[in-house]
């Protein structure tokens, strides 16, 4: 039961407890095989470098993708050796770990030669020839004699021990302390017991590195200060060394010494979701005295001699050894921190490998994998075996014996999809009819994934690291190969398709449901509608036929009477829809802001025109099927699994969160209600200016950054009241409609077929988890999850510098738009640009102390004088008496400039050039303009990155491993991703 090693390699090494401490990295090569990883090194690195570093190994052992395997030495009668009296760890180590090779070699009947690995020059001359067979050398001598053409392991292996070399050096030469030493673990935990200290995970202010971080307690708290805040601390030396995302030990400065939060704009000001306490009072401010756990992962860095500057602002720069210096300098380079020694006043780390040069398109989307930690390649050949097979000659059919278990639909029921136009990977596809007895049977149902996907096959681990198809600006990579999400498992009108279905009987007057079943089934797909053709059913334009393929080359009659049948049903869906949206609503289900756009492919799929998309009854008819189906499957699995079950929930949001909301919706006379979903409902309704219908869905926007986030969860692992999701006013809800892009999804048809398998007294052993191993999982799934949301955002951000960064201010017409302002800080205000979907920071304050001022045409200059500013407006006053006064909601005319950075990511920046709307002669006219400023956008970004590539092509040609590593799907477009989204039926998570 699980891995077994190779019979296929020459040899198999055995690296000891140095080895595996220190070159993990190495090992990870997928190239070296036949490793074998004695439990003594195992436990050597658990104990010494921490259970990041632990978990790590324990991923790549548990990876079968890497040929490698634990042998539980200590364990083992014949290997097992007592430490003698006197003798050193290490020593004892060494001694177990070669004593287990030989077992191991005697075990394979001398067969198989075995390679110990080290780096202790005793232990080579000591057991090198003893053994027949069993062979220790250095880890250096391996790599040159086995591996002389894996020039990656070479390198890092040189820069890892340069590296190691440097800190040595210092540490004898440094007899000074730049910071304190950390407390003994002992004396840390004793002192979160008792209150004296307390234990949170350091959250670096992007915008404010160097000064300010906070403590997010977690759940924990100290006994005497009952703190229901943050933690800040202030400065470098208070955070002693702590790294953004370690879990420190704080201890509270004395309350005289407590320093409030900074209002001020900074460079590279965004909106962040940043501790609550925004007013500048004191707040409760600490240092660190400790760290619990340090967060070790790759960081993207410019290299730039020995100190190389991370991308990400809340890391410190970083002190490497390497003899590329010079050679790296325009490059974004991968870079590993190892330790930060108390004497020196930066970490210390070594060099990985090279991304891409600084600015190049590909180079930076690759820094953007790197920085959250997505590591996606091509599928490999194995994985691609255990496909189906599928071609346009030989097109997938139905198992003869797989369709007598399913229940058959093709016949009974009119099934169609409602997608948007261009849609391939449909995975939902709705029904309702009339049964006997009057009633109605609605029907959802969902691309059965899992039939291909067989747990802990090649596919499922693969699909299990991703977690979910990673959308980028102008590229995704999928969670599964495409035979399946595109072919196999779409829902196309006209051919055979397994689904999950769940009917449910619905009462013909008052649309209450009445029961409903799961089932698996074969359906057949009538129409494969889109949503503008849905629609014009339902509102009964019948020019809209000629867009629905199904029903062309029909004579007239027949055509009629098909239409009038489709027309019924999504009448019928609707007005169900209807009455479970007005359910949900009476119970406090939130509509929040989001932008959405629907793109305009022409024949060759190039992006044509983008349109803002206009909000359709039929989205809400399909998002309401969707959300009524993962919420009854939602109960079918919490019941028969009630400490097995993968849900979703949504926490209520802190209240102080809420605070600007609060603030800026009194600024315009409204009220905001927060103390309850439905309250906070209610009072977003309400708060509507007739004027200005943008202050709606800036309000709305705030909520959303308000909100917490929703995550996966094991039933088990807290108790029913908190399987609420706030969002949706839902006691109990999961994702079950999107197995193709989500693994969760695969989870919860696992554990339904499981629910039904239970009631057929079948074996569910395959499909159901542990609480703790699905608890483990949730938190893996969440935490991609989220690296997904940020890389997509960050990619965005990406192209729109990189659009921006050509053209001039001064003569471009595109950048200039109209701004309007949603938050007031000390030197100047935050501005929302509609026309881009862009959020930036406009300063009043320039660096030269000099403030806006407004000429006769409300036109902007800059003048000396003084900022005021008030809780909902700001005002500017020159040394002249001339004045100005921003307020909340106000509109501006912006200008957008790009401020680029070597080091960092490049940010968009804002310019107040004009205290009025911004004017235009024709409202058409600009609209028009609109849309192809953002195909322009997609179009010119690309380009420029192809005609920079050919123009460096010698340079490129060095890169294209590196590039071939991330190119694994690319789109024609930077917001056809958007579409895909819509395709994939993410209604349900917007709500969310």
């Amino acid at each position: 039961d699980g891995k077994l090693l190779s019979d296929d390699v020459t040899h198999y090494v055995v690296p000891d407890c140095k080895i595996v401490q220190d070159y993990l990295e190495i090992l990870e090569f997928p190239e070296l095989k036949g490793i074998i990883f004695m439990q003594t090194a195992c436990q050597a690195v658990q104990h010494q470098k921490g259970r990041r570093q632990y978990n790590k190994l324990r991923n790549l052992v548990k990876d079968t993708r890497h040929d490698c395997i634990v042998f539980a030495n200590e364990f083992h009668q014949h290997s097992y050796l007592p430490r003698k009296k006197g003798e050193s760890t290490e020593k004892w180590q060494t001694r177990s770990i070669y004593n287990a090779a030989v077992w191991y070699y005697n075990h394979c009947l001398g067969q198989m030669p075995v390679v110990m690995v080290t780096e202790d020059e005793d232990a080579i001359k000591q057991y090198g020839n003893e053994t027949e067979g069993v062979f220790v050398i250095s880890f250096k001598n391996y790599l040159d004699n086995f591996w002389p053409d894996l020039k990656a392991a070479h390198e890092l292996f040189d820069s890892i021990l340069q590296a190691r070399r440097e800190r040595e050096s210092e540490s004898q030469e440094n007899n000074g302390k730049e910071y304190p030493e950390y407390l003994p673990v002992e004396v840390l935990e004793a002192g979160i017991k008792s209150g004296r200290y307390i234990q949170g995970t350091l959250n670096v202010n992007k915008h404010r590195a160097q000064l300010e971080a906070f403590v997010r307690l977690q759940g924990f708290s100290s006994k005497e200060t009952e703190l229901q805040s943050d933690i800040l601390i202030y400065g470098g030396r208070a955070r002693n060394r702590a790294i953004h995302g370690d879990v420190v030990v704080v201890e509270l400065l004395p309350l005289h010494e407590w320093k409030g939060r900074t209002v001020a704009l900074c460079e590279n000001e965004l909106e962040d979701k940043a501790p609550a306490d925004t007013t500048g009072d004191p707040m409760p401010t600490g240092k660190v005295v400790g760290i619990i756990q340090k967060n070790r992962r790759d960081y993207v860095v410019n290299a730039q001699k020995i100190l190389v500057t991370p991308w990400d602002y809340r890391i410190p720069k970083i002190r490497i050894s390497t003899h590329q210096a010079e050679a790296l300098q325009e490059y974004r380079v991968v870079v590993r921190i190892d330790s930060w020694e108390s004497t020196s006043v930066y970490p210390n780390g070594h060099f990985v490998r090279v991304l891409g040069k600084i600015g190049d398109l590909e180079g930076e989307i690759a820094a953007i994998l790197v920085e959250n930690s997505i590591c996606v390649a091509p599928f490999s050949e194995i994985q691609m075996s255990e496909m189906p097979v599928s071609s346009s000659k030989n097109p997938w059919k139905v198992d003869p014996e797989e369709e007598k278990k399913r229940l058959d639909l093709r016949d009974t029921h009119l099934i169609f999809s409602i997608d948007p136009k261009g849609c391939e990977d449909v995975d939902d596809a709705l029904s309702v009819r009339t049964l006997p007895n009057g009633n109605l049977e609605l029907g959802v149902h969902i691309a059965d994934v899992t039939h291909f996907v067989a747990a802990n096959s090649y596919t499922d681990v693969e699909a299990k690291a991703r977690a979910t198809t990673y959308y980028l600006a102008d590229r995704r990579y999928d969670m599964l190969p495409s035979v399946l999400s595109a072919d196999v498992c779409s829902l196309l009108s006209g051919v055979d398709r397994y689904a999950v279905s769940v009917l449910w009987e619905v009462e013909r007057e008052s649309y209450e449901m009445l029961s409903v079943c799961y089932n698996k089934t074969i359906i057949r797909s009538a129409y494969k509608l889109v949503y503008e053709a849905a629609q014009g059913l339902l509102d009964g334009d019948t020019s809209v036929v000629g867009d629905i393929p199904e029903l062309k080359n029909l004579d007239e009659r027949t055509r009629q009477k098909k239409l009038a049948e489709l027309v019924w049903a999504i009448s019928k869906l609707t007005d169900i829809a209807r009455h479970v949206r007005a359910k949900r609503d009476s119970c406090g289900a939130l509509e929040l802001e989001g932008i959405e756009i629907r793109v305009q492919l022409d024949d060759k799929n190039n992006i044509d025109d983008l349109i803002p998309k206009q909000p359709l009854e039929v989205h809400e008819t399909v998002a309401e099927c969707m959300i009524l189906a993962n919420h009854w499957v939602a109960k079918k699995i919490a019941e028969d699994f009630p400490h097995q079950a993968l849900l979703r929930q949504h926490p209520p949001p802190r209240q102080e969160f809420f605070t600007e909301l609060r603030e800026c919706a009194s600024a315009k006379g409204f009220s905001i209600d927060t103390r309850s979903n439905k309250a906070l409902a209610e009072s977003l309704d309400k708060a509507n200016d007739p004027s200005d219908p943008i202050v709606n869905k800036l309000l709305r926007s705030m909520a959303t950054h308000a909100m917490s986030n929703a995550l996966y969860f094991s039933t088990g692992s807290c108790p029913v009241e908190e399987f609420h999701h706030y969002g949706l006013a839902l006691e109990k809800y999961t994702h079950f409609t999107s197995p193709i892009r989500r693994y969760a999804d695969i989870l919860v048809h696992r554990l339904l077929m499981a629910a039904t398998l239970k009631e057929t007294k079948g074996d569910v052993k395959d499909y159901v988890f542990s609480n703790k191993d699905l608890q483990e999982l949730c938190r893996h799934i969440n935490n991609r999850n989220r690296a997904a949301q940020r890389a997509q955002k960050q990619s965005t951000e990406l192209f729109q510098c990189m659009y921006f960064k050509d053209k001039s201010p001064e003569s471009d017409e595109r950048c200039v738009a109209d701004g309007v302002i949603y938050s007031i800080r000390t030197n100047g205000v935050l501005v929302f640009v509609p026309r881009y979907g862009i959020k930036g920071a406009a300063y009043m304050k320039n660096k030269e102390g000099l403030v806006i001022a407004c000429q006769g045409d409300r036109s902007c200059e800059w003048k000396p004088g003084s900022l005021n500013r008030s809780q909902n407006k700001i005002t500017s006053t020159t040394s002249t008496g001339e004045s100005v006064t921003l307020s909340l909601f106000d509109h501006v005319t912006v200008k957008i400039l790009v401020q680029t950075s070597r080091c960092h990511a490049d940010t968009i920046k804002l310019e107040i050039i004009r205290n009025a709307p911004y004017q235009t002669s024709d409202t058409n006219v600009s609209q028009k303009n609109f849309d192809v400023v953002k195909s322009d956008l997609v179009k010119e970004v690309s380009q420029s990155a192809e005609a920079q590539r050919a123009q460096e092509k010698a340079g490129v040609e060095v890169m294209d491993e590196d590039y071939e590593e991330y190119c694994q799907t690319k789109g024609a477009s930077l917001y056809q991703i958007l579409e895909e989204i819509r395709d994939l039926a993410l209604l349900d998570v917007s709500a969310d």
